[in-house]
């Protein structure tokens, strides 16, 4: 079970985008996530007549390590840390480590 996943409200908590919030918009791979708003770059895009594609530069979101980013505690507005607590029922659920609540999906 992935301790941060799609949906979840995160902070930055290291690196050029320190204390910025966002949501995840995806995994890309094992260890990397796209939030929208943190690590924007520039991209200089080539143009393409036959895709009719524009060149020119182009701001877009890039895949930051989910090591740089912490789950976001809504009741106390901090970053936190993602425990996994078994259920009676056999069924695995992420808790917040400071308080053992259950992490619900931001809407």
């Amino acid at each position: 079970m992935k301790k941060i996943s799609k949906g979840d409200d995160v902070i930055v908590i290291t690196g050029r985008d320190k204390g910025k919030r966002g949501t995840v918009a995806q995994r890309t791979g094992e260890s990397h996530l796209i939030v929208d708003g943190v690590n924007m770059v520039k991209k200089h895009l080539k143009p393409n007549p036959a895709k009719n594609i524009q060149g020119g530069i182009v701001t877009k979101n890039m895949p930051i390590h989910q090591s740089n980013v912490a789950i976001l505690n809504a009741a106390t507005g901090k970053a936190d840390r993602v425990g996994i607590k078994l259920l009676a029922d056999g069924k695995r659920v992420r808790v917040y480590k400071s308080s053992g609540l259950e992490i619900t999906k931001a809407a």
